[in-house]
Formats: structure tokens, sequence, C-alpha cells
């Protein structure tokens, strides 16, 4: 089935963190899976992004406005 073409093209790994009112929020992708987790603080958030950047091997993490 080489003509098959997926409905949602692969998304490659990536960790996003996003300040969001009052609140930031860490973004995962892996392997077509988006994960959010919410934290009250930045700190707490650099810390779970950074922890997931390890895991997935990446080189940085994204920071969005």
């Amino acid at each position: 089935m080489d003509n098959v073409i997926p409905i949602r093209p692969k998304m490659s790994a990536r960790v996003e963190v996003v300040k969001a009112s009052d609140e930031w929020l860490v973004l995962v992708v892996e392997d077509q899976q988006e994960l959010t987790r919410s934290f009250e603080l930045e700190s707490y958030a650099l810390a779970f992004a950074e922890g997931q950047r390890i895991r997935l091997g990446l080189d940085k993490i994204t920071r969005g406005t």
C-alpha cells in the first residue's frame, strides 16, 4: 500500500513552553500525540520541559508567546 496518504502528517517531536494568562503550559509532541501540562510556576514548567527534552533527545525547548 504505497499509495496510502496519512490523514494527519507525521509531527516531529518537540517541547514548547507558553505563558497563558496566569499559568505556564508545556506542550509535548511525540509520535503524533500531544500532551499539555499546566503549571502555576515558570520554574516548574521549565523543569518539566527540560526533562521531556532530555527524554526525547531534543536539542532545544521552544518558547512560545
